[in-house]
């Protein structure tokens, strides 16, 4: 391929990316944008990017730019995700908080929330459709349910017992060390190990999490006396959520996995 292919297939790829996390985009783009210039008093900043992020789910909806099926990956998401915030900010837990008040919000929890973790899984579903992905080398669905049913059981479990996340590291470099992922930005499939691709997302996932934190979207315990630089350890909590937030992508994906196809 030449340098002026290379690039073009590059830039693509670029908008392409911007495409598939468009919702996440906006999310954090309002999270920013309402710390520095917010002038509703009749209504809280929670309550406010909870509105935003419902309005611009129906129109992804209206402009077809998102798929009912797409859409049910955001409901489900949102769900699970509310599950495991009303643990984790709970007074006995408190892995963080959200200092602001809020109208729309249950227990500790603001409503928002669960559209944070809705964004990771509409990205994933989104960039599947966008860049058509096909697999090799993908280990049995069965195999991956039952590990990230334990993912999501060790974010809870893990305060109580051992935590068990670097097993689980383990368990999931087992499964899929020879598990490619291709994509097509263009014309052709080109692959990279699906453990990499994972590996990036959560990266940015991380640098995300920074820029909200910034902002006092949450906050957590080392943050309250002034913000701080999130440790790179949370990365493998964020690689083990790509790992549940694929594996229930594929669950609610019509087309199959496709295993076996050489390209």
């Amino acid at each position: 391929m030449n340098l002026k292919a290379l690039v073009r297939e590059f830039w693509w790829f670029g908008l392409k990316q911007a495409q598939a996390c468009v919702f996440g985009g906006f999310l954090l783009l309002v999270m920013v944008g309402t710390q520095f210039w917010y002038p509703l008093e009749s209504l809280h900043r929670y309550d406010f990017i909870f509105l935003a992020a419902i309005g611009f789910q129906l129109l992804l909806l209206l402009t077809r730019m998102e798929t009912p099926r797409e859409a049910l990956v955001i409901v489900v998401f949102h769900v699970v995700a509310t599950v495991m915030e009303l643990f984790k900010t709970s007074e006995a837990i408190g892995s963080w908080h959200y200092p602001e008040d809020c109208a729309f919000g249950v227990g500790n929890v603001p409503l928002f929330t669960g559209f944070m973790y809705s964004a990771v899984g509409s990205y994933i579903a989104r960039v599947w459709r966008i860049f058509d992905f096909k697999f090799t080398h993908y280990p049995n669905p069965k195999w991956t349910w039952l590990l990230v049913v334990l993912i999501y059981l060790n974010f809870f479990t893990h305060h109580y017992i051992w935590d068990l996340r670097w097993c689980l590291l383990a368990v999931t470099f087992c499964l899929f060390y020879r598990t490619q992922i291709y994509f097509k930005v263009l014309q052709v499939h080109r692959h990279m190990p699906l453990l990499l691709g994972w590996l990036l997302v959560a990266l940015f996932i991380w640098l995300a999490e920074n820029i909200a934190t910034y902002v006092q979207i949450w906050v957590y315990p080392n943050q309250t006396s002034g913000w701080q630089l999130v440790s790179l350890s949370k990365l493998s909590a964020w690689y083990l959520l790509m790992l549940l937030s694929f594996v229930m992508v594929a669950g609610l994906k019509v087309k199959v996995l496709r295993m076996d196809k050489v390209f």
